[in-house]
């Protein structure tokens, strides 16, 4: 599988090698990584080697954000606990790496697109993230999409040594089409 979904601007496509020289720059920049559970010494190594730990794990996609104008990578999203038997998965980090664009709404496409595709395509029945407790950016967003806040995960991520607690939320199929 090569294009997963598109619009008239982005694309989202499983990774391709030469993208992750992109999100080892990305993955240690501290603007981007701020709610990301990313150690500031994450290295190139690093991210190819958990890319090649996790290529053959079903349960697990590794997605590029491409912009279609340039045909650049823009963002990454991972998506891992892909269950085909409950029809579930969750939406593990999803960022905009080129910050070039952000403030453009192109967080809430790339969403947009990803739920299409999840629940119609893939036929998933639930969709779960979290996201950072402090992030309003992200809480703002997933509320706006419709999803339900399940409650908090505490210490429930680590990150260059420190605990964090998460927000979790979901979005049901249910939901998502009866907008």
């Amino acid at each position: 599988m090569e294009r997963i979904t598109e619009n008239q601007h982005l694309l989202i496509r499983d990774v391709r090698f030469k993208d992750y020289e992109y999100f080892a720059e990305w993955e240690v920049d501290p603007e981007v990584t701020e709610f990301l559970s990313f150690d500031e010494d994450r290295s190139y190594e690093d991210v190819v080697n958990e890319a090649i730990r996790d290529k053959n794990d079903d349960t697990k996609m590794d997605l590029t954000i491409v912009d279609k104008k340039t045909d650049k990578p823009i963002g990454r999203v991972l998506v891992t606990r892909i269950d085909r038997h409950s029809d579930s998965l969750d939406i593990t980090k999803i960022y905009i790496g080129d910050k070039s664009k952000w403030g453009q709404g192109i967080g809430e496409e790339v969403m947009r697109l990803l739920l299409a595709y999840f629940f119609t395509f893939m036929h998933m029945e639930r969709i779960s993230l979290d996201y950072y407790t402090g992030n309003k950016k992200a809480l703002n967003l997933y509320e706006k999409l419709g999803f339900v806040s399940e409650g908090v995960a505490r210490n429930a991520t680590k990150k260059d040594g420190r605990y964090y607690d998460l927000n979790l939320m979901s979005m049901l199929r249910s939901e998502f089409f009866n907008k």
